[in-house]
């Protein structure tokens, strides 16, 4: 599990590319903290670390994950969001986030507001009726605030904190996003679908 709180920004040293995906991240984490096996959400993505070096680990991406994010579109040089798993006792600052993403939102619309800049999405019509003003979302495996929704389309609005500690700094209108929505929502959703069932 995560938080949605990024806690270091990769950089994609190597991509090797054939029906599934492997990638070398360079990280400002300590390796030596980080066992083989491990979790840490890419991008929001949950990959297992295959490998280890000083100053880098790599992972494997599957065809199935390839299909239902972003990281298809993976180059060397890109920078790339990072989160450990949370541990036992770890401050919970975002909202619970699995690193399993549900689809691929695209930026619609990018406008600054004073220090702050106001990001547009559309998101798949399977999942908008998932995402609620005020909830939560995990986009590219940050945890944001829907500031409203519009049908199919919802805006969130970024810090100078979070551009400064992500890779939102570089967002432009047409990129695909990993989109994860928010546990509770799903449940709450089945939920209501379920009563309306047994009133029908």
């Amino acid at each position: 599990m995560f938080t949605g709180i990024i806690t270091d920004i990769g950089t994609l040293a190597k991509v090797e590319k054939t029906d599934d995906l492997r990638a070398r991240i360079t990280t400002s984490y300590d390796t030596d903290t980080i066992e083989l096996g491990a979790s840490i959400a890419s991008d929001g993505v949950c990959l297992t670390v295959t490998a280890l070096g000083p100053d880098w680990y790599e992972v494997f991406v599957s065809g199935e994950t390839l299909d239902k994010t972003n990281l298809g579109a993976w180059v060397q040089g890109q920078r790339v969001n990072l989160e450990r798993a949370l541990k036992v006792g770890d401050e919970l600052g975002g909202h619970i986030v699995s690193g399993h993403v549900d689809g691929v939102a695209e930026v619609v619309a990018v406008t600054p507001e004073g220090d702050s800049t106001r990001v547009r999405f559309r998101a798949p019509a399977h999942l908008a009726r998932f995402i609620a003003p005020k909830g939560s979302v995990a986009l590219n495996g940050t945890s944001l605030t829907v500031n409203e929704v519009e049908g199919d389309e919802f805006g969130v609005n970024l810090i100078t904190h979070t551009k400064e500690v992500t890779t939102w700094a570089g967002i432009a209108v047409g990129d695909r996003i990993n989109l994860e929505i928010d546990t509770l929502a799903r449940y709450v959703a089945r939920l209501a679908d379920y009563m309306a069932e047994k009133a029908a």
